[in-house]
């Protein structure tokens, strides 16, 4: 008996981390938490676009590129939220969303 891996398996992988990312971004309170969410949506992303990419001929080099696209978009977005989040904590003492009423504008 040997066990097929397919597309299909990739994708429900990907939509469980697209599903648990977005529970956490709109559960958690804490800005780290949330970046946290934001990363596994990006992660469920790359995942289906390497699963398409290997189970589509025509799709199998863009699909890899657009990986690697968002890999370095999820640096960049960690590097830039850290300083955020650094410089709120800097100002507020704590990573609590709730207490910037004075950024609502």
């Amino acid at each position: 008996m040997t066990l097929t891996v397919g597309l299909t398996h990739f994708l429900l992988l990907g939509a469980l981390l697209f599903v648990c990312g977005a529970v956490c971004m709109a559960s958690k309170r804490n800005a780290i938490g949330i970046l946290m969410g934001v990363e596994l949506v990006l992660n469920a992303a790359t995942i289906n676009f390497v699963a398409f990419a290997r189970y589509n001929p025509i799709f199998q080099v863009e699909g890899q590129i657009f990986a690697l696209f968002v890999i370095v978009l999820a640096a960049a977005e960690a590097a830039i939220a850290l300083a955020i989040v650094l410089n709120f904590y800097n100002n507020h003492l704590s990573v609590d969303v709730d207490t910037a009423e004075e950024l609502k504008g």
